[in-house]
């Protein structure tokens, strides 16, 4: 069975992005710890492939150099018009999640991580996210896009570590029961 796993940042009052989508508060040059990527290589070791929403992925697609190159990446759209031009291993999605599990464990992918606000709460309403590694940022945006929206039911997780950053981050890692 695959687990989906998210990593993921967010302002101390939980917004992953400002409400026009921008992150520039996150690329602070203020928060730069050198030789230190905050555990993300070692996170990108343990997974198969890359879930994203389509305004996530469309985001990446800005950053210099491209950061997947070699990983499968499956972009989620509502939209089946949606397409894309690339080089690198990129399919659309845009059915039901099971139907996507499905697909990745066709391919026999193990782990997969689960990239953007909305898709993150998507596999969470749906109980399908196994962990998450959250890094809070020291920093009070008052608004923005939440990482967390309304559930239907309390989401019990188990807190596996947490580590203090000199720079203010504090990076939890929980799996969900």
């Amino acid at each position: 069975m695959i687990k989906y796993k998210a990593f993921i940042a967010s302002s101390l009052d939980g917004f992953i992005a400002r409400s026009d989508g921008s992150i520039d508060w996150l690329t602070s040059e203020k928060y730069t710890l050198e030789n230190n990527d905050l555990g993300y290589t070692l996170f990108m070791q343990s997974i198969d492939c890359i879930v994203m929403g389509r305004a996530t992925f469309e985001t990446v697609l800005q950053f210099e150099p491209y950061p997947f190159p070699m990983v499968p990446v499956f972009v989620l759209t509502h939209n089946s018009e949606y397409r894309i031009q690339s080089n690198h291993p990129i399919s659309i999605f845009n059915g039901p999640l099971e139907n996507l599990t499905f697909e990745l464990e066709k391919r026999q992918f193990k782990s997969a991580y689960v990239d953007g606000g909305q898709v993150i709460q998507s596999f969470v309403s749906k109980q399908m996210l196994s962990e998450i590694i959250l890094t809070r940022i020291p920093v009070l945006l008052g608004s923005g896009l939440p990482l967390f929206g309304n559930l239907a039911q309390d989401q019990n997780l188990k807190h596996i570590k947490t580590i203090a950053y000199a720079n203010g981050f504090v990076q939890s890692e929980y799996h969900f029961s």
